[in-house]
């Protein structure tokens, strides 16, 4: 047993001197007595200290640190220092001293160190919430909850929360939540089916045709949506013709809510408009051919409900009854006639007789009985 320990202790030993060569220690200058001149000699390991300085024939002597001093990186002092950090009030020991380090003291949980203090962590207030924690060394952060989140408590360790989705829960939403508040759900005792919103009439049903059938996003919708001039229809609105309608019908209940938000509007020229911007946000190019259909459309929708006005106002001046039949004057035929070229001499006269009254594609239609 002793010859085993003895042979770990020589390797041990060669061990460390083979490292302490391996790294070069750092130097110093010592005058030597015994021959009156300047020497170099090595440094002390941490956790050492020069016991001998070295000598013109001899190397350096160190020594470890006793009890309670330490000495923490290479030195040539004759003595370790004294461990002397003592913890303060509302500290703790975290690691005591060692030969190679002073003693570490703490902030207790809680608290972080400011200059000499431990001062409390900060509590944010209700609507801001915890962006980076505290810690022994800094105090928490706050920052206001953004857009869709809240938070009700002063804490200093809890973050914004996000906004109760109702409808994911099956109800619906009675008051929409703020910074400090959550969304207040109810039950939705409505047990009929939702319904899109729009009824489809006969020119509105020709636009579908011209639509077809798009897939659209949430992304292309609000696309849409912002591309069009005026008062802007709202995320949560795309959301919820997105919920209700089917995909052939959520474009044209969008354009009808943005109509109804800006009635000032020309619908025409605000499509138009829209479409110069989407070709920039690199939109689908068969929906762009679409709403170009649609535009062409209701072009030609504007100059007959201008023309059936014209008309009547001329027959009416000669005094001869005029029954105003709402099946005629249906979009989708008028659609078909210019479509196929039959009507092609009353549109040229058409124009004749409009563009000296009217410098804007607005929808006028006659009064029936």
């Amino acid at each position: 047993m002793n010859k085993f320990l003895c042979c770990t202790l020589v390797l041990l030993d060669i061990s460390v001197k083979w490292s302490i060569q391996d790294i070069s220690p750092p130097k110093y200058l010592h005058y030597d007595l015994g021959t009156s001149r300047q020497v170099m000699c090595n440094q002390c390991p941490p956790g050492s200290y020069v016991k001998q300085h070295c000598t013109a024939v001899s190397a350096t002597v160190c020594a470890p640190c006793p009890d309670q001093y330490y000495a923490e990186d290479w030195n040539s002092n004759d003595e370790c220092q004294y461990c002397s950090a003592v913890c303060k009030e509302l500290q703790y020991v975290k690691q005591e001293c060692t030969s190679t380090q002073d003693r570490v003291c703490e902030c207790v949980e809680g608290r972080y160190l400011e200059l000499e203090f431990c001062l409390k962590h900060t509590e944010c207030p209700p609507g801001f919430g915890v962006t980076q924690p505290g810690t022994p060394e800094s105090d928490t952060v706050c920052k206001r909850c953004p857009e869709g989140f809240f938070s009700n408590e002063t804490s200093s360790k809890a973050v914004c929360q996000k906004h109760t989705n109702c409808s994911a829960l099956g109800f619906k939403l009675a008051v929409k939540g703020n910074a400090v508040r959550d969304n207040i759900c109810q039950e939705n005792t409505d047990t009929s089916p939702q319904k899109c919103g729009i009824d489809i009439d006969l020119c509105e049903n020709s636009v579908l045709k011209h639509l077809g059938q798009p897939n659209l996003t949430f992304e292309h919708l609000n696309t849409l949506m912002a591309s069009l001039p005026g008062k802007k229809v709202g995320k949560e609105d795309i959301e919820r013709t997105m919920k209700l309608c089917q995909h052939a019908e959520q474009v044209l209940k969008l354009l009808n809510l943005w109509r109804i938000k800006n009635g000032d509007q020309d619908t025409i020229k605000g499509l138009m408009y829209g479409l110069k911007h989407l070709k920039t946000y690199h939109f689908p190019k068969r929906i762009i051919q679409s709403l170009k259909k649609v535009i062409k459309f209701l072009h030609r929708f504007t100059m007959y409900r201008l023309y059936q006005k014209l008309f009547l106002e001329m027959r009416l001046s000669s005094s001869e009854a005029v029954s105003c039949v709402s099946e005629y004057t249906r979009c989708f035929e008028v659609e078909e006639k210019f479509k196929k070229k039959q009507d092609s001499k009353l549109f040229n006269h058409l124009i004749f007789y409009t563009e000296h009254i009217t410098k804007h594609n607005k929808f006028l239609v006659p009064d029936c009985d």
